[in-house]
């Protein structure tokens, strides 16, 4: 699976420029005739004289409330569906259905030169780096990280680093591309499709091997064991293969892809069987993980990594964007231990930059936050509060400490 990005600028049915997430975030709530106003009491009599004059000049000395209403509704929900269905494809019953990667990993394909193009608010992307720090392919497998761009698209941008401890957005470290479009069309043949993250690149062919981000982590986990400085970790050993793909049976269509069903529900009908199948499944694995580390007993898996990514968003964004507000994840005793046991394993911190992703979801989506507005972090979703111990690390087996990097 892959995230998406809004369709660029210069496609018709984009917002307006006047509607962009930049001037929406920088829009004055004081309207003026003149510059001449000094106090709030002032322009507020004046932003109202202005709309009030406005108003007569379209529509005459009045226009009934309810007509007004009636309007702006049946206008806004025309131009939302519009957007919507170019962000977020849906089924005749208005439920989401998300596009099937383009490019699948090749498992004959020779090369040992790979780059990572990433952004840190998706959590698709967000798996493939675990996996590569996990692995310890960081050198192996250099990475560039997209941000959010106020068109939708994924941009790079050379963003200061403040804090070592976490990625941040970087440019484009092997193409020198301004946006990941870009690198795309770098591609033989070229590409007009959606520039999705993550994205594996082959950097000799300059071609694109995978975007499709299960294929990237299998790849990650044992398809670079020689290049990689913890050859020994095996997330997905033989063992554990069928467990393991039945609990991505259950986790991706009603957890992972199962907020977005949630958040891109464009009926009423679609988004009351997302919500059902999200919280009877997050209840099923929260029971299940009263008795048990990890979802596969004592191992860390590939399955705890893909639910992991969609924990760690669910009450800093999900919750209130996605409209997943049956229960925060702070509510589910177990499942928020086992996120913050999860956390807490050296590397994974580091992959886990907060800010940006409320920015990239807060700021990129647009039809689901018109003003763009980002609200603040909650305190529960702050790295000292993932730091507090989980007390999980008792249920291994045999009272041993479950080894993550070899």
């Amino acid at each position: 699976m892959h995230c998406i990005s809004l369709p660029s600028s210069h496609q018709l049915l984009h917002p307006p420029a006047k509607t962009t997430l930049k001037l929406a975030c920088h829009v004055s709530p004081r309207m003026f005739f003149n510059d001449s106003a000094t106090n709030n009491n002032s322009g507020s009599t004046n932003g109202f004289s202005l709309i009030k004059n406005v108003s007569k000049l379209l529509w005459g000395a009045s226009l009934p409330p309810g007509i007004l209403i009636s309007t702006v509704r049946t206008a806004w929900t025309s131009t939302w569906q519009i957007m919507m269905s170019q962000l977020a494809p849906s089924d005749p019953s208005g439920a989401y259905t998300r596009p099937l990667s383009k490019f699948r990993l090749n498992p004959t394909a020779a090369t040992t030169k790979f780059h990572l193009y990433v952004g840190l608010p998706c959590p698709w992307a967000h798996r493939t780096l675990i996996v590569r720090a996990l692995k310890g392919l960081e050198e192996a497998v250099p990475v560039s990280v997209a941000g959010h761009g106020l068109d939708g698209s994924w941009e790079f941008k050379d963003v200061p680093d403040k804090d070592n401890d976490i990625l941040v957005p970087t440019m484009d470290r092997v193409n020198r591309c301004r946006n990941l479009k870009e690198v795309y069309r770098l591609r033989k043949g070229g590409y007009d499709g959606r520039a999705t993250v993550p994205m594996l690149w082959d950097v000799e062919k300059k071609e694109v091997v995978c975007n499709e981000s299960y294929d990237i982590i299998e790849f990650f986990n044992s398809g670079l064991n020689e290049l990689a400085q913890h050859p020994g970790l095996d997330l997905s050993p033989v063992e554990l293969k069928e467990e393991i793909e039945e609990w991505n049976r259950v986790i991706y269509p009603n957890v992972n892809n199962g907020v977005y069903r949630c958040g891109f529900a464009q009926s009423q009908e679609a988004y009351d069987v997302a919500v059902s199948d999200l919280f009877s499944t997050l209840d099923r694995i929260d029971d299940h993980l009263g008795s048990s580390r990890y979802l596969c007993g004592d191992r860390l898996t590939l399955a705890d990594i893909c639910l992991f990514t969609t924990l760690i968003r669910f009450d800093l964004v999900y919750n209130v964007l996605f409209k997943c507000t049956k229960k925060k994840l702070l509510e589910y005793t177990n499942l928020h231990a086992y996120m913050r046991d999860i956390y807490q394993i050296p590397k994974v911190a580091a992959t886990c930059n907060f800010l940006e992703i409320m920015d990239g979801y807060y700021r990129m989506l647009f039809p689901l936050n018109p003003g763009s507005i980002r609200p603040v972090m909650p305190s529960v979703c702050e790295h000292e509060f993932f730091s507090r111990p989980s007390k999980r690390e008792s249920m291994s087996s045999v009272g041993k400490r479950v080894q993550h990097v070899l």
